[in-house]
């Protein structure tokens, strides 16, 4: 089917997408369902953008241009909500990994089996506590222990907590005890967060003055510049204008809150 060779040939880690994102789906179902979703809003927006050109009177070609552009990044953006529903995924571990460590060095130094601990991790408070409970739910339904630690280092979306899973599965391979390696493990972890703390006060100090020049200053001196030099012409500036700049400054505050956002390091010491 056409679905399938969409999968193979053009989105070849979708699988991997899909389970890293515990997205219950195969590919060639999952891109079944972001081509249909975006061909019913593709078939909404298409109707809108006619009767819209049709007021313009602009060329019918204009609208099958507009309407194949909606259909492509539609379908562009629904092929990366894997991508982006892992990288979430991977902040929510990356901000509670290092307590999620400690807990279960906790467990072991109390005298607690590697096993055991691991069940009382899926038990515990936090966010961390339900990516553990994915390793327990594979062990109750009878996978064994090793191979479920395995799966889970696997498709983790976050690369810290696949760190702390590799130790666990190397313990459990080789029999060994986890707790010192473990410990070293985690002191990497959270001397790189304090790292990505102390960088994100440089790159804040830089993106604060980026938009204070972008989205304060130069707007509100452009204004009242234009407004001077067109007070000696005949132009006059109408409220379409007016509301287009507010328009653009809004969407402007909002970029500057996504930029704010994804600079800021997802830790939690």
């Amino acid at each position: 089917m056409i679905y399938d060779y969409i999968a193979k040939n053009y989105l070849p880690q979708l699988q991997y997408q899909l389970r890293v994102a515990r997205i219950s789906a195969t590919p060639e179902e999952y891109v079944a369902r972001v081509l249909k979703k975006t061909m019913m809003g593709t078939i909404l927006l298409g109707m809108l953008l006619f009767m819209l050109m049709d007021q313009q009177g602009q060329p019918i070609w204009y609208t099958l241009v507009g309407i194949v552009g909606i259909f492509f990044v539609g379908a562009w953006f629904g092929f990366q909500q894997p991508k982006i529903r892992g990288y979430s995924r991977a902040k929510d571990i990356d901000r509670e990994v290092v307590f999620a460590g400690r807990y279960l060095l906790v467990k072991l130094h109390s005298g607690r089996p590697l096993v055991n601990a691991l069940f009382d991790a899926a038990n515990s408070y936090g966010v961390a506590s339900k990516y553990f409970q994915e390793i327990v739910r594979d062990i109750e339904l009878g996978t064994p222990v090793e191979q479920a630690v395995e799966h889970a280092m696997t498709y983790s979306a976050s690369a810290n907590f696949r760190r702390i899973l590799f130790q666990i599965h190397v313990a459990l391979r080789l029999g060994m005890n986890v707790t010192k390696s473990l410990e070293a493990v985690l002191e990497d972890i959270q001397k790189e967060q304090l790292v990505m703390v102390q960088s994100y006060g440089k790159k804040l100090s830089s993106v604060t003055l980026v938009y204070m020049l972008v989205a304060v200053v130069f707007p509100s001196l452009g204004m009242t510049i234009l407004t001077v030099l067109l007070s000696f012409t005949q132009i006059q500036l109408n409220l379409f204008t007016y509301g287009a700049v507010i328009v653009l400054l809004v969407i402007l505050n909002f970029i500057f809150i996504s930029i704010f956002r994804g600079i800021r390091p997802q830790v939690n010491i």
